[in-house]
This record gives structure tokens, sequence and C-alpha cells, in this order.
């Protein structure tokens, strides 16, 4: 039995390697911050769920605190934070989590408790990353 691969076509360029859409950011444009009790990973118009934030659904809300912005022109490094550099972000909704169940049994001593945890999350759209009130692009 032989396993035959699709041939590509000369010129096909694969998913990876297409360029982006003239209107849209790079690939490479994106910042990581400290958000929620967390350090995470932004790209803009993408959304992400983090932990639960005191915003209004539809608000606006701003991050000050960039450790890292990568761009066309290269990286920023802050030390902590990136000077100049914000993250604007939309609320788009609060939500939960998944449930995690947790079961605790102490054996020989009749001892059962079965608990569930869901964490309360607000998802997020990332608007604009921002170094010197100038758009990252």
């Amino acid at each position: 039995m032989s396993v035959s691969t699709p041939s590509v076509p000369s010129g096909a360029t694969s998913a990876a390697q297409s360029s982006a859409a003239p209107d849209s950011p790079g690939p490479g444009v994106y910042a990581i911050v400290e958000a929620g009790g967390q350090q995470v990973w932004l790209q803009p118009d993408r959304y992400l769920d983090l932990n639960r934030l005191d915003a209004a659904v539809d608000s606006t809300i701003t991050l000050e605190t960039v450790l890292l912005v990568k761009d066309s022109r290269g990286t920023t490094l802050g030390q902590p934070y990136v000077q100049g550099a914000t993250v604007e972000l939309s609320v788009m909704a609060h939500r939960r989590g998944p449930k995690i169940l947790v079961y605790k049994m102490r054996r020989k001593k009749k001892t059962r408790r079965k608990t569930g945890h869901r964490q309360e999350l607000t998802r997020v759209m990332v608007r604009a990353i921002r170094v010197g009130g100038q758009p990252v692009g």
C-alpha cells in the first residue's frame, strides 16, 4: 500500500507564509501585559478571557502595565514596564469558565466530599496597542 502526498502548485503559499490583509496588523505585532493577576499575550483585533475585571459590558479599559511590545520596528522590553505604552481593551461579556470538579475521600473513614468550581471571567477584545500615543502596527 503506497501513500501519496498531494502536490503543491508552484507559486502557492501556505497560510503561515501568506501576507496579512492590508488593513490588519502583521502577525508579529503583539504585547505582553499584566492583567487580572497574570501575564497575558495580546494581539490586536483578537479576544480572550481574563480573570473577572471590575468593568461594565461595552466599556473600554486602558492597561498601562505593558511589559513588552513587539512590532515591525523591533521589540521594546520594559524595566518593569514600557514607558508610554498602553493597550486598549473593550469588554464584550462577563462569563464563567468550565466547571472543575474536586473529589476528596479518606479511605476507611466514610468521608467523601465533592465540590465544584467555576472561574469568573471577563471576555475582552483588544482594540489597539499604542506606544507613545501612536498605534503599533
